[in-house]
């Protein structure tokens, strides 16, 4: 199945465009977390009162808490209904925050979680109330829906949305499906423990689970484990998660996991992670000697090679990782950059690098590279030690818009297809200027620079037919008609230029 296709439900650009009329002059950072904070509220409110029909319906009484495993407890003040009642009044901001806190009081996992940000928003209470009217046409909650995940699918096109709206300053929370997805399909993380160490808005988890129910797997299969730093982002990521029936360990609180690790003990199946770029204030100073940079202190000035020591860190003995960093990572020499990188390439925990194009993220156009990782490079099937798959798929997809550009299914497809030939052994073969399998000699060779681009090559191009001596003079005779022109372009220009200079 198409995942594009998959992920449509032929109305979420309406409702979108819809709810940004409303959003006036308000910023998106802002608009963000009213318009996210009302899509999880709808969602609760709709299973439960979905519950609730059951209840009376076999006669048990209404209000017995016991009844409703499964779904969150919505008090009375805080269902859709009454709300929906208080749309048109001029302090439904204050009723939801009130709602908010009402649903957390009852609810102790999501204590700290949901947004209590409408009664001091910039938006006026009309508009407000005009986007409850809006969103209570989406009933989405019912058990029929929430097994097509649809209102999960409308949070997540949301977040891009927004992404794509506050571009630099927001994007951060928010990794594109294009580049998640090539992680999980490369990966295949229909097992085990999940981990990402700088989870976001949580989209590497939504996108292992896709995968798993689109293989047949088992959800009670994976477990997932997380950590974020930033609070918000912590939040959003809970609720993420909460749409779509997730259960996730996030850690009891956001948290730097560099300097606390939520998870110290967690020994992964899986890693994928987007670490922030380039960090340059990391605090590296204060873990001289940190039992994770096994393989070298990263610089003070430079994080990107203490969140690849710490995925390490935290793999299983057959765990495997997919991290996106910055191209830099593939080549920097300063700052002991490349001793570190020379001692994860001899080490054989290097198992494939991608070279990604540029403009797939909204935070940021600079063009970003995957490192797959991996500590047992047989893990059941062919060894591959001693072996780097290089992939430079910056020619692969399309411009979305102007600035953004995405992958299709099939661009994914030839990146894992690609990966999982060489790695099974089956129907694998170098293709110049795409893909290269090479050995650890080739790389010592160049210095364990990993830049796809220094062994795939070039792509090879079909001869046209042309006989050589032909092809050479046609060629002289362009060059000489082209070089008369100019000359004769010039005369002229001199001649004008003549005409009007005294």
């Amino acid at each position: 199945m198409n995942p594009d296709k998959a992920v449509s439900l032929g109305f979420e650009d309406k409702l979108w465009a819809a709810a940004d009329v409303l959003r006036s002059n308000l910023d998106p950072a802002e608009y963000k977390h009213v318009v996210l904070g009302l899509v999880f509220l709808k969602y609760v409110s709709d299973a439960f009162e979905e519950q609730r029909a059951q209840v009376v319906a076999r006669g048990a009484p209404a209000e017995d808490r016991q009844a409703y495993a499964g779904v969150f407890w919505v008090p009375e003040v805080a269902r859709w209904s009454a709300l929906q009642a208080k749309a048109a009044e001029p302090t439904i901001g204050v009723a939801l925050d009130g709602a908010m806190a009402a649903i957390e009081a009852d609810n102790p996992a999501l204590k700290g979680v949901l947004p209590r940000v409408f009664g001091s928003s910039s938006l006026e209470a009309p508009r407000l109330g005009a986007l409850i009217e809006l969103l209570s046409g989406l009933g989405v909650g019912t058990a029929a829906h929430r097994q097509r995940d649809t209102l999960g699918r409308v949070y997540e096109y949301f977040l891009a949305r927004f992404a794509s709206a506050e571009g630099r300053g927001g994007g951060e929370f928010y990794t594109p499906s294009s580049v998640v997805r090539v992680l999980v399909e490369v990966l295949e993380p229909y097992r085990g423990r999940v981990y990402d160490p700088c989870c976001g808005s949580g989209g590497m988890f939504v996108q292992s689970l896709v995968f798993v129910d689109a293989h047949g797997g088992r959800r009670d299969a994976v477990t997932i484990h997380g950590q974020e730093s930033n609070a918000t982002t912590w939040r959003m990521a809970r609720m993420n998660l909460t749409v779509r029936g997730i259960e996730a360990d996030l850690g009891a609180q956001p948290a730097d996991t560099l300097h606390h690790d939520a998870h110290p003990d967690l020994r992964a199946d899986f890693v994928l992670a987007n670490p922030p770029f380039n960090i340059s204030r990391w605090g590296g100073e204060r873990l001289t000697g940190d039992a994770r940079w096994r393989y070298g202190a990263p610089p003070a000035n430079n994080a990107n090679f203490a969140w690849l020591q710490h995925i390490v860190h935290h793999l299983a003995p057959t765990g495997a990782a997919g991290v996106v960093l910055a191209n830099g990572s593939m080549s920097s020499q300063q700052s002991g950059e490349g001793d570190i990188r020379r001692a994860l390439v001899e080490a054989d925990l290097v198992d494939c690098m991608v070279a990604m194009p540029g403009q797939l993220f909204y935070a940021t156009q600079i063009p970003v590279c995957v490192w797959f990782l991996a500590r047992d490079k047989g893990g059941g099937r062919r060894s591959r030690a001693g072996e780097v798959l290089f992939v430079d798929a910056r020619a692969l997809g399309r411009m979305e818009t102007r600035v953004h550009r995405v992958f299709d299914a099939d661009d994914v497809a030839k990146i894992a297809g690609t990966y999982h030939a060489w790695r099974d052994g089956v129907g694998y073969a170098d293709v110049p200027g795409f893909c290269k399998a090479a050995t650890l000699a080739e790389l010592r060779a160049h210095d364990f620079v990993l830049t796809p681009g220094r062994y795939v090559g070039a792509e090879d191009v079909p001869e046209d037919g042309e006989p050589f001596d032909e092809k050479l003079g046609r060629l002289m005779r362009v060059l000489q008609e082209q070089q008369a022109e100019e000359r004769r372009l010039d005369e002229e220009i001199l001649r004008r230029l003549r005409s009007v200079v005294p």
